[in-house]
């Protein structure tokens, strides 16, 4: 069973999600550098747990272009 707990929402404008996304990423990143720099576990459990978020995102983002391609 599919659990869509991270997706894009009705009436929410592409770019406008897009660009959420890009600041999400950007938030994971520097998560991920401080890990790496600071060996912080609790830093590298919060940019898997924001990366999986990302990625559900991306995956409801291409389903919705693919529709609208269709």
């Amino acid at each position: 069973m599919a659990w869509d707990l991270f997706r894009l929402q009705p009436n929410v404008p592409f770019n406008h999600a897009f660009s959420q996304l890009s600041v999400l990423l950007d938030c994971i990143r520097h998560l991920t550098t401080e890990a790496e720099m600071e060996n912080d576990r609790i830093a590298g459990s919060a940019a898997r747990i924001l990366s999986e978020m990302a990625k559900a995102l991306i995956d409801d983002m291409e389903r919705g272009l693919n529709k609208v391609l269709q």
